[in-house]
């Protein structure tokens, strides 16, 4: 009985490694082409950087998600094949929520970098189009209130 949990268990093992690797890579290579495009945008001034930015996106988003699938591969022995179907099904839907979640955090990067650039190259803000009187009875009398204070102060002063 332990050598068929085992042999189902090395399957699930197998099937896990593959998918998760393939999955990580072709999420990587969308993200790398996408995200390229992006970023010669935000760094149009700087080429060399953009790319130099994707690519320790891409390596970055490799590390996190092949790390976290080996981190998650442990499982529990399987003593029939749904069993078996089950834990993988439980480990690469918890992989795919990982690489969603990587997925979104790479958007709201690249946002925040391309927000940064455009708000460097906005135009200065428009003139004030009109102009209001702060002249009111209430700042006439404040002012008035101040030119004595210092009336006082020059007086104790000398």
């Amino acid at each position: 009985m332990a050598e068929a949990v085992e042999s189902y268990l090395i399957a699930v093992y197998g099937a896990y490694a593959v998918i998760s690797v393939g999955l990580t890579i072709w999420i990587a290579r969308t993200l790398f082409k996408n995200g390229s495009v992006f970023l010669e945008e935000v760094f149009a001034d700087n080429p060399r950087m953009a790319e130099a930015v994707n690519r320790l996106l891409v390596v970055g988003f490799y590390l996190v998600n092949l790390g976290y699938a080996s981190l998650i591969l442990k499982a529990e022995g399987s003593a029939t094949m749904t069993e078996a179907v089950e834990v993988l099904s439980s480990k690469l839907g918890l992989l795919l929520l990982s690489l969603a979640l990587m997925h979104f955090t790479n958007l709201l990067v690249f946002h925040r970098i391309r927000r940064r650039a455009k708000l460097a190259v906005l135009p200065p803000p428009v003139a004030p189009q009109m102009r209001i009187d702060p002249r009111t009875e209430r700042a006439e009398e404040e002012m008035s209130a101040q030119r004595q204070r210092r009336r006082a102060v020059a007086e104790v002063s000398a």
